[in-house]
């Protein structure tokens, strides 16, 4: 695609949180049309007057080539692409009242991470259960934090699609300037990926909040990754995805920095918050909590061992003290690393 037809193409940001705010933002200091979509009337008011979201990104000043509404059908009328950042607990619902609206067809992308926590999808599969297989589906995903996203800083992601043409277009229209955008043909990697990092993340937050060193938090990460790769091949991913951005990269990326609403959640309850005070803390959604407890479901139903992934369920869902959680991983039996 040239860069006179790539800016010249509408895209709609579905989702008004921080993540949809950053990228319209991004999308739109590309030069491009944007239009960002929320589903409260009365915020989106606000937001069109003062150009800020003031409460999930403050310092961000939203550029006049991004339209606000509230209504979804002007929102995706002549789109040229689709973009949902919504959280994965909404993905269904927007998804069902997209289908309702979407008059001609549009590549449908989504920057969400996670399973959906009714079902344990993978969100590309409850994408197929809502449009079928005939609609162009694709992935962002890869080590972005929304506000630095907003406010220009380089980064590079992922888009992911079964089809390479959809990959390339959707890439083509995110990547500009700072942002390097990559494609993949691998969606249960790219997913898999991103959902996996925030049960990771909520651990290191955990180990940190507990006043363990850098070495535990390497040690995390590292066996964590072995996790990651192990329950997604057994899904058909490819392990060289999870060397890459969506994988190690956003993994990196989450586990390390404050800005990571996953690991300040394992920092809260490492120091002894309870989980609902510490989700309250917080304020926006936390993808590591539902994914941990639909993850463990997937890990025993394809036979895959996911011990740090086990225990950070046992901590969010049973109440187990978070230093019980780690003394029971240092007493498992040694074994060679690859397994």
């Amino acid at each position: 695609m040239d860069t006179n037809r790539r800016s010249a193409e509408t895209i709609a940001v579905l989702g008004a949180g921080s993540w949809g705010t950053a990228l319209a933002v991004s999308l739109a200091r590309d030069g491009g049309p944007t239009r960002l979509w929320g589903r409260d009337a009365a915020r989106m008011e606000a937001l069109r007057g003062t150009r800020r979201n003031e409460r999930y990104l403050p310092d961000a000043e939203l550029p006049l080539q991004v339209a606000v509404t509230a209504d979804l059908g002007a929102a995706v009328h002549g789109a040229g692409l689709i973009l949902l950042a919504v959280p994965s607990h909404a993905f269904r619902a927007t998804l069902q009242a997209l289908s309702a609206v979407l008059a001609t067809p549009a590549p449908v992308t989504w920057a969400t991470k996670g399973l959906e926590p009714a079902t344990g999808l993978l969100l590309h599969e409850v994408a197929a259960q809502v449009f079928g297989a005939g609609t162009a589906t694709a992935v962002v995903s890869g080590p972005t934090f929304a506000r630095e996203i907003a406010d220009g800083l380089p980064a590079a992601l992922t888009v992911a699609a079964a089809d390479s043409e959809v990959a390339r277009r959707v890439a083509a229209r995110l990547h500009h300037g700072v942002l390097r955008a990559y494609t993949s043909d691998d969606l249960v990697g790219v997913e898999l990926g991103g959902a996996v990092k925030n049960v990771l993340a909520i651990a290191a937050g955990i180990a940190d909040g507990l006043g363990f060193g850098a070495n535990t938090r390497a040690a995390l990460i590292t066996r964590g990754l072995a996790e990651m790769i192990r329950l997604g091949t057994a899904l058909g991913a490819r392990r060289e995805t999870f060397i890459g951005l969506a994988g190690l990269g956003d993994l990196v990326l989450t586990c390390t920095d404050d800005q990571s609403r996953n690991r300040r959640t394992g920092l809260a309850l490492g120091r002894g918050t309870p989980i609902e005070a510490a989700l309250r803390a917080i304020g926006q959604a936390v993808e590591g909590v539902p994914t941990a407890q639909r993850l463990v479901g997937r890990a025993r139903d394809a036979g895959i061992e996911m011990p740090i992934t086990e225990q950070v369920h046992r901590v969010l869902f049973e109440t187990l003290d978070p230093a019980r959680a780690v003394q029971t991983l240092l007493a498992r039996e040694p074994k060679p690393e690859d397994r």
